[in-house]
């Protein structure tokens, strides 16, 4: 997830709290009234703001969940796939060493 998409939940966010304030500001009503609804919708703001926070912070760990399985699973098949060329290089290894020693058994006296 890229910082423009962050930016821009966190900018709608900002924006419609803005707005809703400025709505609340300009309805003509009581001092008191405006004030609460101006708390309330603040409260509210704050919330909508925190949700959003841990929808990214969930989005963000899960993104980086993802790509932890991935690399484990390239990690393992890499080994895998080491262990087997360490075992053909081995057999290689040993099928010389047994043609040596038959080649050397030639030069040994009985």
């Amino acid at each position: 997830m890229g910082s423009n998409s962050n930016n821009t939940i966190l900018g709608i966010l900002a924006g419609a709290a803005v707005g809703a304030t400025l709505g609340i500001l300009f309805a003509p009503d009581k001092g008191a009234n405006t004030r609460q609804r101006i708390a309330d919708e603040a409260q509210a703001a704050k919330d909508r703001m925190v949700n959003g926070a841990h929808n990214l912070r969930d989005r963000v760990a899960d993104t980086v969940n993802s790509k932890r399985h991935t690399l484990d699973d390239q990690i393992e098949n890499i080994v895998s796939d080491a262990s087997y060329k360490a075992e053909d290089v081995i057999s290689t290894l040993e099928k010389k060493l047994a043609d040596l020693k038959e080649k050397n058994k030639k030069f040994q006296k009985a």
